[in-house]
């Protein structure tokens, strides 16, 4: 197994377990970390590939990605609470005039692309 591989299997195991961990810590979302790995799997294992596709608890959420049924509104909410609590926190913590505008800046874009996000309608 070449570096690279070894890398990115490393990685999406880890954002694997920090997504699997966001099931149970509502705060923390799950399905961005659970995508993320997925495209880390892919790139280093065809049977990781597999089993997270075909995994009861996190296949749907990269289905509903790939297919476009959209990102549940629930899902949604949750990513931004974090997403500006950790930029907050990281604005507080790191105290720099640079840091904080380029941080504003990062978080209106992601939120921008969390909110254009289709939502799935619940059957």
């Amino acid at each position: 197994m070449d570096t690279n591989r070894i890398f990115f299997f490393g990685l999406g195991t880890t954002l694997l377990g920090i997504g699997a961990i966001g099931i149970v810590l509502p705060v923390l979302p799950t399905t961005p970390f659970v995508i993320a790995s997925f495209f880390c799997f892919a790139k280093s294992s065809k049977k990781a590939e597999r089993w997270i596709l075909s995994n009861r608890y996190f296949g749907s959420y990269i289905k509903n990605y790939q297919t476009k049924q959209g990102v549940p509104l629930d899902v949604k909410i949750k990513s931004l609470i974090f997403l500006w609590i950790m930029l907050i926190a990281s604005m507080i913590y790191l105290n720099q005039d640079y840091l904080f505008l380029i941080l504003i800046l990062v978080g209106l874009g992601v939120s921008a692309h969390i909110l254009l996000l289709k939502t799935k309608k619940n059957n």
